[in-house]
């Protein structure tokens, strides 16, 4: 039986998880890479216990957002953090394959789609025995390219994808991009510390756009002393505070 526990996003938001369940440093990058704008209407793929599209909620008080998630856990754990949030006239929950969602979601409905993917392909590395975290993990219920062309579907002329991978992957994700209209506009590597090899790539994609990508500066994680960046404070920061604070 999975033991739920409630962890800080912000000063005001919090959000359900289980050791199955959880997130990590790279959902956090990927909710601030992605941000939707005030008044956007956004969805998150695989949303897992929700922790982005939150994050999205909490920080703006004019963003709607679509979480699709196939784990019916994960959508429990994801519905009781909406409530607790009081975000259910914002953030909608779907119980849903992103392979088919036609009649659960519009096509064309979406300014911003993003994902944080299984990293490893069907049949690679070492899968967990447990259901929960191979699904997340590897790619058994979902591909890069069938993840690339739901966001297509959902995304208006112009719209935006998000996503994060492994840089081993890159190849993979910009041709899947591609395949799917969304032009590969912005990339961006996270590495650990000064010297060593990215670990993590953050890339958008935007629907219908020309060819022509930015590649960003590479964010570094830790400095010298082994402490988090200026940059990375800033980004993690809220979360961080709210980890700290003594009322949580």
């Amino acid at each position: 039986m999975q033991t739920a526990r409630w962890e800080p996003l912000t000063r005001e938001g919090r959000v359900l998880v289980t050791k199955e369940h959880g997130f990590g440093t790279d959902t956090i990058l990927l909710a601030r890479f992605a941000a939707p704008r005030a008044g956007e209407r956004a969805a998150e793929l695989g949303a897992g216990c929700g922790a982005a599209s939150l994050l999205w909620c909490l920080s703006s008080g004019e963003v709607r957002v679509d979480a699709v998630e196939l784990q019916e856990k994960a959508r429990g754990l994801l519905r009781r953090s909406v409530a607790e949030n009081r975000l259910e006239e914002r953030l909608a929950v779907h119980h849903a394959d992103l392979r088919a969602l036609e009649g659960v979601l519009d096509a064309g409905r979406c300014d911003l789609v993003a994902c944080n993917p299984p990293y490893q392909p069907a049949g690679s590395g070492k899968a967990s025995d447990d259901p929960a975290r191979r699904m997340a993990r590897h790619e058994e219920t979902c591909t890069l390219r069938e993840i690339a062309q739901a966001a297509g579907r959902l995304l208006r002329f112009g719209g935006r994808f998000c996503l994060c991978q492994r840089p081993e992957r890159l190849c993979d994700v910009l041709l899947a991009l591609r395949e799917a209209s969304l032009e590969p506009k912005r990339l961006r590597f996270v590495q650990q510390r000064e010297g060593s090899a990215p670990n993590l790539f953050l890339a958008e994609g935007k629907k219908g756009a020309r060819p022509g990508l930015q590649l960003l500066p590479n964010l570094i994680i830790e400095d010298r002393a082994g402490g988090y960046t200026r940059e990375m404070e800033a980004l993690y920061g809220s979360y961080r505070e709210a980890a700290e604070c003594p009322e949580n």
